[in-house]
């Protein structure tokens, strides 16, 4: 009767977890979109096109990564209440050098974008899963996911060299990174989740506390990340754009830096890739390989989970080898 009793209890729990987790994504989006609209409105000085189109970036990236972000935390929630230390012991190579690429790959299975990678990454390290094989999962999951995959085949019909060039140049980028860090990697550059109360062992309660935690401490990076995203879009003008349409090199470059500065999701960026028609091939598929590894929503989240010091560092190192990686895999598929 006690055990049926527990269960009960736990199942009750989980299910108001998630309950106050959808609440609270509502929420969100519902006071983001409230504001887009009166925003303007109470400032009627201020409302002007580019005013009004800020509000509009601004909710359209807030709005796309709530969904995901809520994933991310319930999974990340999950991790750290009800799986144990032991399987990913045993599910992950000891070396480092072997865990790398098998956390890089395992990032087919989630379909997530970046905000879900963050707390999940953070939440496999509380695990006892090595820096850098988490590292490298949280690159290749929003990337090379089968959500992302389809996506990418959608929006570029009859190109597979595209998928695959996409698929090839982020695992690669995911499995170099993770390699790196565990050659070169500080401790002192990683701030790593602790293990407080709220992610303690302790079944549904702690899933209750790890989520609400998660959620609301990420959740304010990432509305951070998307007025910063909002800000450049409205700022720079297009037709500075086109200037750089002209040389191969710097198209490659300029896309890489707008991925980074545009937040787009990694479910939806293969099609503003695709209306990039004036880019070559390899500046597209740049495009697409830097947006779900770095970008300023992504560096936000960073800072607040692992610290400064590591995203400065970690974000840089990952948008150089992207851009190498983009151009190589370019140059021999597309």
């Amino acid at each position: 009767m006690e055990n049926q009793r527990t269960v009960a209890d736990g199942i009750r729990l989980g299910l108001r977890a998630l309950v106050y987790a959808v609440l609270g994504g509502a929420a969100l989006i519902a006071v983001v979109t409230v504001v887009s609209v009166l925003g303007p409105m109470l400032a009627l000085d201020l409302y002007t096109p580019p005013v009004a189109a800020w509000w509009t970036v601004f909710t359209a990236i807030t709005v796309q990564g709530v969904p995901f972000l809520l994933l991310g935390t319930v999974v990340s929630a999950a991790i750290g209440a009800f799986v144990p230390e032991r399987v990913f012991q045993r599910l992950l190579p000891r070396r480092t050098a072997l865990a790398v690429p098998v956390a890089g790959a395992a990032g087919v299975v989630l379909p997530g974008c970046e905000c879900a990678s963050v707390p999940v990454a953070g939440s496999l390290m509380r695990r006892g899963v090595a820096p850098a094989a988490a590292l490298a999962f949280l690159l290749s999951a929003p990337a090379i996911n089968p959500v992302v995959l389809v996506a990418t085949s959608v929006a570029f019909p009859g190109q597979p060299e595209m998928v695959l060039g996409r698929l090839v140049a982020s695992l690669a980028t995911a499995v170099v990174m993770g390699w790196l860090w565990a050659r070169f990697g500080r401790e002192e550059w990683l701030r790593p989740p602790k293990r407080s109360a709220a992610h303690a062992p302790g079944g549904p309660r702690a899933f209750v506390a790890g989520l609400q935690h998660d959620f609301l401490h990420a959740g304010g990076f990432l509305v951070v990340g998307a007025a910063a995203a909002a800000t450049f879009d409205i700022v720079v003008p297009r037709s500075l754009l086109e200037v750089f349409t002209g040389s191969a090199w710097l198209s490659v470059l300029l896309l890489a830096v707008l991925a980074v500065v545009l937040c787009v999701c990694s479910e939806a960026d293969a099609f503003v890739a695709a209306s990039l028609s004036g880019f070559s091939p390899t500046a597209r598929l740049a495009f697409m390989v830097v947006g779900p590894m770095v970008d300023l929503k992504l560096i936000a989240l960073q800072t607040g989970t692992f610290g400064r010091s590591f995203a400065l560092r970690f974000s840089s190192a990952t948008w150089l080898v992207a851009v190498a990686s983009s151009v190589l895999v370019g140059w021999w598929l597309l």
